[in-house]
């Protein structure tokens, strides 16, 4: 990217302009289905940018609790939106059709029903988050260290207050854990989980106010007058949501089509191709950050949205799912939907064992990347009937793995949950005795 603050904002910018243009003209049928993908693509990569840089703005002047809910969902908001169309497509299908949620043509054609889209969207999100970002920020920071200092970084350490997302991160997995035991997504999982949000937004309202910890082009906007920095904030946010709103579905229906043209799964596009862009410039931040010798700072940004797609994402699709549908069914679930949340809860079971120190040591690093890695490859390698074996392998993996983690770092990681739920925050700023 370039230097300069500026000349990176409006590269942001410029980014979603053709776009706009091919959704604003409505020259979208005269435009093949994959140049629609790589369009929408650049501009949700351009929307997020502006995005994640208002939001680090914004805590300049926001207090800790209102910034967390307000922030939370500008963070998620890509994901958010491409969801809540398929939940919708769904609810709708099954007032239709029922639980299999589409025609018995699409079933016969193999299309996957909008309801398995909306869960392969969120499941994607959530997995590249653990499986890349957090691994990818580790591994940079190493590769930095070594080559400007000469020596081995042996891991990165996170500070003693984010306990508090890795608490409320291991509490919404543990629930989640228990979705691939039942056959819906329903209102009590979305009550459940957004109590769990609501319960780290209300723990993070006795924070004490900090300066935050800006680069790039938050650190240039945020150096603004008051007036000028919250105009340009509230400008950005305007904006790039107008691009989303706009772009968002449109970019998961152009990549559905341009599946079917390249005989690629509908599932799998949207599963990793709609959140890698959305999920794209959280990562190169994050990584940035450790580039720059701060890899804490960039963990701990990637922690907390791991929080956020947890509760407020999984939990906002039954929503959207019982108004379309009109009832109180909830977001119905296949086998191999199951099998996936398994895999992702497992996932995120062995992301918070490694955490359970405050620190990822560069092998725990490697683990993760590793693991995500071998299971994605053999998910594309392999054909239908064998997938589900090795969702089922890497699932029991992650859960072995995570209690054995667990149970070495019990003491630690009692100690984090303690901090997390309890400890006055004023302490959590001083080493534990």
């Amino acid at each position: 990217m370039a230097r300069h603050p500026r000349t990176n904002l409006i590269l942001a910018v410029v980014a979603t302009t053709p776009a706009l243009a091919v959704r604003l003209s409505g020259s979208s049928a005269d435009v093949s289905a994959v140049v629609r993908s790589l369009l929408y693509g650049v501009a949700i990569v351009g929307a997020s940018l502006l995005l994640t840089w208002a939001a680090e703005v914004a805590q300049v002047d926001l207090s800790p609790g209102v910034a967390i809910g307000a922030l939370a969902l500008v963070a998620v908001l890509p994901e958010y939106v491409v969801g809540a169309v398929f939940a919708w497509r769904g609810g709708h299908q099954f007032q239709m059709f029922g639980p299999v949620c589409q025609s018995p043509a699409a079933v016969a054609a193999g299309h996957d029903s909008p309801c398995s889209l909306a869960l392969a969207n969120m499941m994607g999100a959530n997995r590249l988050l653990i499986g890349i970002g957090w691994s990818l920020v580790v591994l940079v920071a190493w590769w930095r260290t070594r080559t400007t200092r000469g020596r081995l970084l042996h891991g990165v350490v996170l500070e003693r207050p984010h306990a508090v997302e890795l608490s409320f991160l291991a509490l919404a997995t543990l629930w989640c854990l228990t979705l691939p035991l039942r056959h819906t997504v329903s209102l009590v999982d979305t009550c459940v989980l957004l109590a769990v949000f609501g319960g780290y937004a209300v723990r993070l309202l006795g924070a004490p106010a900090t300066e935050p910890d800006l680069e790039g082009v938050a650190a240039w906007i945020g150096a603004r007058p008051p007036a000028r920095r919250r105009s340009a904030a509230l400008a950005m946010i305007g904006f790039a949501a107008v691009i989303v709103f706009l772009c968002a579905s449109t970019f998961a229906d152009a990549l559905v089509e341009a599946g079917h043209s390249w005989g690629v799964g509908d599932y799998f596009l949207v599963q990793w191709v709609a959140p890698l862009a959305s999920e794209a410039p959280e990562l190169i931040i994050a990584a940035m950050y450790a580039w720059r010798l701060r890899a804490s700072v960039g963990l701990g940004a990637l922690v907390s949205s791991k929080v956020n797609q947890w509760t407020l994402l999984v939990g906002s699709l039954p929503i959207f799912f019982a108004i379309a549908s009109s009832s109180l069914h909830g977001l119905p679930l296949g086998l191999s939907q199951r099998e996936e949340l398994g895999l992702t809860a497992a996932q995120s079971v062995f992301g918070v064992a490694v955490l359970g120190n405050l620190e990822v040591s560069t092998a725990e690093a490697i683990a993760l990347f590793g693991l995500f890695i071998s299971e994605f490859v053999l998910s594309v390698a392999l054909p239908g009937p064998d997938r589900g074996r090795v969702r089922l392998m890497f699932t029991t993996v992650y859960l072995v793995a995570g209690t054995v983690i667990l149970l070495v770092k019990r003491r630690d990681t009692a100690a984090l949950l303690r901090d997390g739920l309890h400890t006055p925050h004023r302490h959590l700023h001083q080493p534990r005795h």
